[in-house]
This record gives C-alpha cells, sequence and structure tokens, in this order.
C-alpha cells in the first residue's frame, strides 16, 4: 500500500470504530436489548467494570444485559472524546459518556458520568470489541 492509501485504511478502520461504539451506544438505550449486544462482541470478548459487573464470551455478555434490563428504565448514552489508536486489526479507544439514567428501583434518576477503555479486534472487514472496560466516575441525582 502506498502511503496515502495507509492514511486512508487508518481513518476507514477509525470511523468503523466509531460506528461500533454508536451501535453499542444505541443497543443500551435500547433497553439494554440482549438480543443485539453480542454481535458486537469478539466470541470470547469481556465486557468489564468494577462497578456492574463482569462478562466473558457472549453468553454471559447477554446474561449481563439482562440484568441492566431489570437495573434501569432509561439510559442515553452521550459518547464523547473518543482517541482510537489502530495497529493493524487492533485497535485501542479512551471514550467519556455523560447521561441520564432511570433506576427501575424507587424510579430514581440521576446522571452518570463514566470512562470507557476498548480494546478491539478487526474480524473480517468488522471491528468487534475483544474488552471493554467502564468505570463509573461520578454520579448525582437530578
Amino acid at each position: 500500500m502506498t502511503d496515502l492509501e495507509k492514511r486512508i485504511a487508518r481513518l476507514e478502520d477509525i470511523e468503523a470504530i466509531k460506528q461500533l461504539k454508536a451501535r453499542y451506544s444505541h443497543v443500551c438505550d435500547d433497553d439494554h436489548n440482549p438480543d443485539k449486544i453480542t454481535a458486537l462482541f469478539a466470541e470470547d470478548g469481556i465486557w468489564e467494570s468494577p462497578d456492574f459487573g463482569q462478562a466473558k464470551g457472549h453468553k454471559e455478555i447477554r446474561e449481563l444485559f439482562e440484568g441492566f434490563k431489570d437495573m434501569f428504565t432509561f439510559s442515553q448514552h452521550n459518547m464523547m472524546n473518543p482517541i482510537i489508536e489502530v495497529d493493524g486489526n487492533r485497535a485501542t479507544g479512551i471514550w467519556y459518556i455523560m447521561g441520564p439514567w432511570t433506576l427501575r428501583e424507587e424510579n430514581k434518576e440521576n446522571w452518570m458520568a463514566l470512562r470507557y477503555d476498548d480494546d478491539y479486534i478487526k474480524i473480517g472487514s468488522d471491528w468487534k470489541y475483544q474488552h471493554l472496560r467502564v468505570v463509573l466516575r461520578m454520579t448525582a441525582d437530578r
């Protein structure tokens, strides 16, 4: 590949990863849809948070999101400030999120700020999550 082709491929990969994060946000805001979440992860992918649990592989990730359906009645994932580094068929990303959630228990509304640290893998022509880490940074009642 020429230098220009490499630069274009890198930009296309970054855009594909941004689209993956957008699809993730849509799944989460679709009642943490357990039927759609696993399509975004590699078969042995990991979803991990010291605040919300850990799941490895499609079966456990689906079960985790079934639990989120029971925990939240509403969420709005507003992703921002991505830093994405691509290295061949692997990439990393850092994202921040600020958004409202409604907890099913007591119908409590609050805001959360979180940080995502992601590892991605390109499988065929599609980018998937290899390891998604999310840390809760702040909560505030509405």
